[in-house]
């Protein structure tokens, strides 16, 4: 299983790390993509941050959520209510994203259930997330799937990220991509 850091700015700043020292982590532990996520800065501090982190991070990034940004990066990850903010349908939504950002750039999406899977199966999108896994600080009103997000993995015709509290040290059969916060550290 390949390593997906998820660098939660906010997460970084309750525990006062760097985007430097995140990053010198994600490397130590050979992620091959790096997905930045900031709730609480203005799209200004966000823009620069990404820039920041392009110029520290030579391989796959990506932003969470805005996607207004992508042209910094390799692609975006939006969650459910991301996708159906563009359109209630989730196909007219998905073209309605593509034309907005491109069909080079990468899009991931979170899921959470076999449904989203399903329908997330219909869509021309690169990887999906799946969890949360464990209970975690950084989304408190997750669902914890626990081992059964395996299971729900194996319906998945795109590769898998295991999101919320996974650690290096967890393992799968269906999942391609760990998703690890500051659990790296």
């Amino acid at each position: 299983m390949q390593v997906y850091a998820l660098c939660d700015r906010d997460a970084l700043r309750s525990r006062k790390i760097t985007l430097e020292q995140f990053v010198h982590k994600a490397k130590e532990h050979n992620a091959t993509i790096l997905q930045y996520r900031n709730k609480s800065d203005s799209p200004d501090t966000i823009r620069h941050e990404l820039i920041a982190l392009r110029s520290l991070w030579g391989k796959t990034l990506l932003i969470n959520d805005y996607y207004e940004l992508v042209a910094l990066c390799d692609g975006v990850h939006i969650g459910q209510e991301d996708l159906y903010a563009f359109d209630p349908n989730p196909h007219n939504a998905m073209a309605k994203l593509k034309q907005t950002i491109g069909n080079t750039k990468i899009i991931g999406l979170s899921t959470h259930n076999r449904q989203e899977i399903a329908i997330a199966n219909t869509l021309a999108i690169d990887y999906i997330g799946l969890g949360a896994y464990r209970a975690t600080s950084t989304k408190k009103e997750a669902c914890v799937l626990g081992e059964d997000l395996d299971a729900l993995a194996s319906h998945s015709i795109h590769p898998v990220g295991a999101i919320g509290g996974v650690r290096l040290d967890d393992t799968f059969t269906y999942v391609t991509y760990l998703v690890i916060g500051t659990g790296l550290l």
